[in-house]
Order: C-alpha cells, then structure tokens, then sequence
C-alpha cells in the first residue's frame, strides 16, 4: 500500500477518540436499551447524550437539529440520555450525522455536552396507556388570584420569631412552619396532646370557608404547614399517618409550578403537574394508599404543549420536555383526627393494624443501636446459614468486575461470605464487613478480608480504582447514615474510580414484572405463617431471603455524633414496634423487620434469644434484621448529595435498584 493510500486510513488523536466515543454509545445503547443501530444512512438518527435524563430541553436539542433540515418528529424518552430524530429526506439526516457528531451543546444547567449520532431504521418508542389520575386526587387550577397569592406569600416570615414554637424548624432540604400543630416528618403524625399556640394564622379564613362551601373540603383544618422548596429540593415519598388526620389533605402551590411523584404499592407510578396556585385535593385511596413526594431535582420532565397545564405528565415523547424549578412555598392543611381510623385500607392502616404504630430512630444513637440489635448481632448468630445460602453471583455484578482493567484495586465493602471476591482472577480484591463470623469464612476460603465500620474503613484514601456495596447500605437506620456510607466509598476511590452500589427496592414489581423475591417459593417445606397473640402481628418464618434482598454483608458503624438529649436503652429500641414484614409480598413500608428462620440448631455456648412469636414451639430461632427499602429514585437522590461523584448508570435489577457512581 503506498504512503498516499495509507494516508487515507490515518486519523488524528481527536478522530480516534470520537470514533470510540460513537462505538461506545452504539453498544451501550444495544446492550442496555435494546436499541440497534444501523451502519448505512435512513431517516431516522438516534442522539446519544441528547436526552431529558442528562439535562438537554427539546427547546434546546431541536434549533440544534433544524439546522441540518426539516426536523419531522423529535421523540424524547423521560429520564433517558438519548432522543430519536426524523428527519424529513435522508440526505438531511445525513447531513445531520455529519455536521453534529461530536458537536458540544449546553445543557439547562450550563454545563457542556457532546452529541453522539448513529443511524436507526425507525425512531420510536413504546408508548404506555394513558394513565388516571389515583381515585380521589383532583387538582383544581387557579383556585386563587396572582394578588391573594403574593398576599400570602407575603405574610410568611421567615426572618423573625426563631424562638417561637410555630416558626421555622431546621430541616436540611427545605424551610418550614407548622401551625396548630406540629408536624412530624420522622413519623408522618402530629402530638394531638400539644397543640401550638395561636392556632392557624387569620389569613387563611377565608380561603378555607370558600373551600368548605365549594366542597373541596368536609372539615375545617387545624393543622397547616408551611414549606419552601428551592430548584433541587424536594421531600420524600411518604403516606400521613391514617389515625393522625381526616381524609381530606389539601396543598396549595404557590410561586412556582411542580411536578409530584404518586406511587401505589404495586409499584404504578404517576406524576401529576401542580401548576402555580393550584390546589391539590388529596382523599380515599390517593390519600391512605398512594403515597406522594418530590424528587430533588432542578428540572422536571412536563408536557411541551402550552395547553397541558395540570394532571399527569404523559408517555407523549413527542410532547416531552424540561421546566426549570423555580422557588415553590406550599400551604398544607389537615385535620387531626380524634377517633380511629375506619379506612377501607386496613393492610396499612395503622388504626386497625392491631399493632403499635413504627417508631424510628430519632438519633444517631438510637439508630445505632437499633442496628446492633437487628443487624450486627443477627448476622453474627446466622453468619454459617446465610453463607450457605449466598453462593450464586449476580451477572450484572459480575460484569461490572470483569470489566475492569486487568490489575485494578477494587474494594467490596460489606463482603460477606466474600463470594464477589475471586470472581476476576486479575484484580487486586479486599473485602471487609461488620460481622466476624462473616469474615472467618472469606478467610476460609482464602480471600483478603477483614472486620470494619462501614463509615470507617482503614484503607488509605484515593487508593482504590472500584469499590462495590452490594445490599448492604439498606441496613442503615437514617438518611444521613446512608449517606455517610456512600461518602466513605466515595473517598477510597481515586479520581476515576467507580462504585457499583446494590440496595433492597420497595418496588418489588417493575415494568410488570415481579421479583424472583415475589415470585419464589425456592422451598416450601418448613415455611408457616403464625400469629403473635401478643400484637396480632403476622409473621412469616422463613427459610431464608433471596440471594439481593437479603443482604450479603452485615456492615454499619459504630455510634458517631450521639445526641445527649433523651437517653434511650437497648429495651426502648427492642421495643421500637417497626412493622414485621411478611416474606414474600409487596412492601407497605420502607423501613422494616425481616423475619430469617435459622435452619439447624444454634451454635453450642452462644446465648441466643431468639426473636420468634411468644409461645411458639418452633425449635429454630426466628431472628428479624432492619431494612429501609428504597423507592424508585432515592438512590440516585442520595448519591446527588454526595459532592465529587456522578451517576453514569441507574437501573433496576430483580427487586434492587442499583447505580454506578464515578468519582470527580
């Protein structure tokens, strides 16, 4: 071949690295979204990198892609990095694939991306069935005027009175004021017993007879909460406490519009737009069995057409795009209920539950030593069982450690029986986890490990390429526990590194598909449902979890920052009544107790107590270990307030929801 030919092949550094960019995201397209691209030129071009999930607006990607040619349809997927083009003639889409790939375009929150385009025979997505509204939710638009709503924004100080009981109470996402009585977000419940001076502010009288006369409401509230949200600040999925209000729960919006997320237990998901002094009307099912939240975010995937105002954000890909939060201040209002709760939701009606309603830790103490009690020492009593049971590895997990560079130092934090260990010959491997008996039986099998906190792990920072937490960080008691761990791997990796985390998801069927953890019986024999005459409080005595949901590690740290306010023993922890889960049904509440049914006898010489119903013959102890289930997003959520990290991927994996993370 003479030189001039061979000239022809030759590409520049920069060339190169384009050209492995767009092969990259044709493949992670293929693998992960089942998208197959095409090598010869067709109408229809996919973007990589343009898409509503990585912050590009169709306000911005669609000028971009007009100046190729006329533009016949833009289809973009909520929450995925990519968007489909149709093109009018192919020759503009080529001239399109030509001109943007590797083109930088700004995204909403200024920062610089690069546009990836392949060709495709069709752009199209799935659409889903329009979707209803929960029974019993009703958004009713400008419900007040622009003047009465400046009027009561204006009427909210939050400057003075920091020493009254009803003004503003430290909250680390948001600002809020209670009135009539305070509301308890660890608890989602009011003390009916000490009501708040001064009742609710005089300006709302009006409003709230009008309502009353318009029947959006049956009672007069005596509870209203205030709470102001800037762009990125949001408020956990949550259901108020049945026995704690009446029906109705109304919110007025103001200042600014946003989307709120609702969830059924079956995992159904429905956003619903709340336009600006709208007012949602939230009774029956959408108020005792969907729960309703915000996600953090700065952007909100809404409908583009100026005609959709409020209700749900549909499927319409070719109406999609983002709207910038602005800064929101929210008017609750309730009434505390003063008689038990007669739903027709009894499953999770904590009236006619029969059982004492979940306390949660409300200290970094208490929640320490809740997990002493439910996680430490179980794992430690059913170290050998739980081993015996964890052998098969996940395959996406085990893609993750084969991908990486041969002779990388990778860290597995909260190992257990070490099984992920040896699964690539060519790393450097270490593990550590909380339970000792845990940590014997890496050693017996040969692999580096070793006995830690999870929030302190003697291993030097920056000096790991990877690290994994497989079901481990479920185990935490508190949001900023959980965050705290994410922080501790975060600072092993070097700059580069990355992190595959694993956590139990409350959604236990996604996309219409169940879990093997709901569909499985793996053995049927031994496994009864008995009830505790005690607390009427049904318990299922298993054999075991699935191999994700019931973790494969027992790390935690040990007590950090302790509050010296209120001393709480072990006894008031063991007595803490968090609801027992039943084994292989949906969740109706993230923060649990998981009943494992300790095959064999216990270990001779070891006190065991076990935590089984009173009374029960049983010969094999029934422990129960803590859980705080995650619900679609607030993994993600919770890696977003870890500074120096992104998400390079989220997805879900037979009943967990998973990321991997990249240190800055």
């Amino acid at each position: 071949m003479d030189s001039n030919h061979q000239s022809n092949y030759k590409l520049s550094k920069t060339e190169k690295k384009f050209l492995r960019k767009q092969i990259k995201a044709r493949h992670t397209l293929l693998r992960h979204e089942g998208i197959e691209t095409v090598s010869y030129a067709t109408q229809s071009l996919v973007v990589a990198n343009g898409g509503l999930g990585n912050g590009v607006s169709r306000n911005q990607l669609l000028p971009v892609l007009e100046k190729c040619g006329l533009v016949d349809a833009l289809l973009m997927p909520p929450n995925k990095p990519y968007s489909f083009a149709r093109y009018k003639t192919t020759e503009e889409s080529k001239r399109a694939y030509v001109t943007l790939n590797g083109k930088e375009v700004v995204d909403d929150l200024g920062q610089k991306i690069i546009l990836y385009l392949n060709f495709v025979e069709k752009a199209q997505w799935k659409e889903l069935r329009p979707q209803a509204l929960p029974p019993g939710l009703m958004v009713v638009e400008e419900i007040i005027s622009s003047e009465e709503e400046k009027m009561l924004l204006e009427s909210v100080d939050w400057t003075k009175d920091t020493d009254n009981q009803n003004s503003q109470k430290s909250l680390k996402h948001r600002r809020v004021k209670h009135f009539g009585y305070e509301f308890h977000y660890e608890n989602n419940n009011v003390d009916k017993d000490k009501p708040l001076p001064g009742g609710l502010p005089d300006i709302c009288d009006n409003f709230l007879e009008k309502w009353l006369r318009e029947g959006y409401i049956k009672h007069k509230p005596d509870q209203m909460t205030i709470n102001q949200y800037e762009p990125g600040q949001g408020i956990p999925a949550h259901i108020d406490t049945h026995s704690a209000f009446e029906d109705e729960i109304v919110s007025l919006s103001l200042g600014s519009e946003i989307v709120m997320d609702f969830k059924h237990p079956d995992g159904i998901a429905v956003p619903v737009m709340l336009p600006r002094r709208s007012l949602l009307v939230m009774t029956g099912e959408s108020r005792y069995l969907w729960t309703h939240g915000i996600t953090c975010r700065k952007f909100d995937t809404v409908q583009a057409s100026e005609s959709h105002k409020s209700g749900i954000i549909t499927s319409d890909v070719g109406d999609l795009t983002l709207s910038k939060r602005g800064l929101r201040t929210s008017f609750t209002f309730r009434k505390v209920r003063q008689t038990p709760c007669n739903c027709s939701y009894p499953l999770v009606c904590d009236s006619q539950r029969k059982e004492t309603p979940p306390s949660f830790p409300e200290s970094d103490k208490e929640a320490s030593r809740l997990e002493q009690e439910y996680v430490h020492q179980v794992y430690e009593e059913i170290a050998g069982h739980f081993s015996s049971t964890r052998h098969t590895p996940w395959p996406h997990i085990v893609e993750f450690l084969k991908a990486l560079p041969s002779g990388s130092i990778v860290a597995d934090i909260g190992c257990g029986n070490g099984k992920y260990l040896g699964i690539n010959k060519e790393l450097y491997m270490i593990g550590c986890d909380r339970s000792q008996n845990l940590v014997d039986i890496c050693r017996e099998r040969q692999f580096q490990a070793f006995v830690c906190d999870a929030l302190a792990v003697p291993v030097r920072s920056g000096s790991c390429d990877a690290c994994i937490s497989i079901a481990v960080i479920h185990h935490f008691a508190t949001a900023e526990r959980r965050v705290a761990a994410l922080q501790e791997i975060v600072r092993l990796l070097r700059p580069g590194g990355k992190a595959l985390i694993y956590v139990w998801a409350m959604e236990q069927e996604y996309n219409k598909q169940k879990s093997k953890y709901l569909r499985g019986n793996r053995n049927s024999q031994g496994k009864k449902e008995e009830m505790n005459s005690d607390t009427s409080v049904q318990r299922s005595l298993v054999e075991q979890m699935p191999d994700m949901g019931s973790r494969d590690s027992a790390s935690s740290v040990p007590c950090i920052n302790d509050s010296q306010e209120g001393g709480c023993n072990s006894r008031q922890v063991s007595n803490s009544k968090l609801p027992i889960h039943v084994n292989r049904t949906s969740f109706y509440s993230q923060d649990v107790l998981v009943p494992w049914h300790l095959k064999g006898n216990p270990d001779k010489g070891k006190s065991v107590e076990p935590f089984g119903p009173i009374g029960s013959q049983d010969p094999s102890p029934v422990f129960h270990r803590y859980y705080h289930v995650f619900r679609e997003g607030e993994l993600e959520a919770v890696c977003g307030t870890v500074s120096d990290v992104r998400i390079l991927q989220s997805y879900y994996d037979q009943g967990n929801w998973c990321v991997i993370l990249q240190k800055a």
